[in-house]
């Protein structure tokens, strides 16, 4: 827009009744917020460019599309930018992203991030595990030292899903079985002294799926785990070589004489159920996705900065 345009605008402005000024004022907001937004992302490639296809950082910026930086690699030919090969990869609408990433800040609910993005009901469910998913793939930790290993049970759910071969049950609902059944879905909670934690959905309880959950999480000679009676643990402790201490509450030891203690791991599957509940049920096949979003909550790292960039 030149010149002239610009001034003519500015003076029809002043005709505009006071609905209308309302919408123009929203319109502008949503432009910087996807601007806003673009800049976050941007920051992606700024500290360590490289090709997601090669991994070379042999590129050479290549024009724009939809508002983000293009990028070309020398040494492969193929084009990108900084959202290619992440769950936001073609995601529109990123004048919304920023309002929606609050909503997932402040725990709403699918409906209430829906209003708040102005976006559909639909669209704001499949938003959010989209971007749960990016801020998953950028969570590595490693635990080192007194590490906090247990497991929790939550009773599975196939919210959603058609053809079930049992009755639905309504708002969760209860198990046919008392105890631990095949209709519990284990969950491994690995906490360190410093903080670092490591939340992993477990297909079966057994000690080889707790080995691939914390491949690359520990090293056996840096870490002491501190662990309650569970057979599925001892064995996968024992199967590792790893030194542990058991911390067995049903025959009173709170707090082991080394002052070893679970109180920590304890906790944060009480702070997750607590929070949990607030979906009225998660389908079992998205819970990685809620222990992802849980922690970022109580990280810090559930923002609009982290989650975008």
């Amino acid at each position: 827009m030149d010149h002239r345009q610009f001034t003519k605008l500015l003076s029809e402005l002043e005709d505009l009744t006071e609905a209308q000024a309302e919408k123009v004022i929203d319109l502008l907001k949503q432009r910087g917020d996807g601007d806003e937004a673009i800049k976050l992302i941007e920051q992606k490639l700024s500290g360590d460019p490289k090709c997601p296809h090669c991994g070379t950082t042999h590129i050479r910026r290549h024009g724009k599309e939809h508002g983000l930086q293009r990028y070309r690699c020398v040494d492969c030919g193929r084009s990108f930018n900084a959202l290619t090969g992440t769950s936001l990869a073609r995601l529109r609408h990123k004048d919304r992203w920023l309002n929606f990433v609050r909503s997932l800040e402040q725990s709403h609910s699918v409906r209430k991030a829906a209003r708040s993005a102005k976006i559909s009901n639909s669209t704001s469910f499949r938003w959010r595990h989209r971007f749960l998913k990016f801020g998953k793939a950028t969570q590595n930790q490693k635990l080192v030292g007194i590490v906090e290993l247990d497991e929790s049970f939550i009773l599975e759910s196939r919210k959603g899903e058609r053809g079930l071969s049992r009755a639905p049950r309504k708002r969760g609902g209860k198990a046919q079985k008392a105890g631990l059944s095949h209709e519990q879905t284990p969950i491994l909670i690995a906490r360190d002294r410093y903080g670092d934690e490591v939340n992993v959905v477990l297909k079966e309880c057994t000690a080889k799926a707790v080995e691939a959950a914390l491949e690359g999480v520990m090293d056996k000679d840096e870490v002491l785990l501190c662990i309650d009676g569970d057979p599925t643990l001892i064995a996968f402790a024992e199967a590792q070589g790893m030194d542990y201490e058991t911390v067995i509450a049903s025959k009173g030891e709170l707090v082991h004489e080394k002052v070893l203690h679970l109180q920590n791991v304890n906790a944060k599957t009480s702070r997750f159920k607590k929070w949990l509940a607030r979906f009225n049920g998660v389908a079992t096949k998205y819970l990685q996705n809620y222990l992802t979003w849980q922690r970022g909550l109580e990280t810090g790292k559930m923002s609009v900065a982290s989650v975008t960039c």
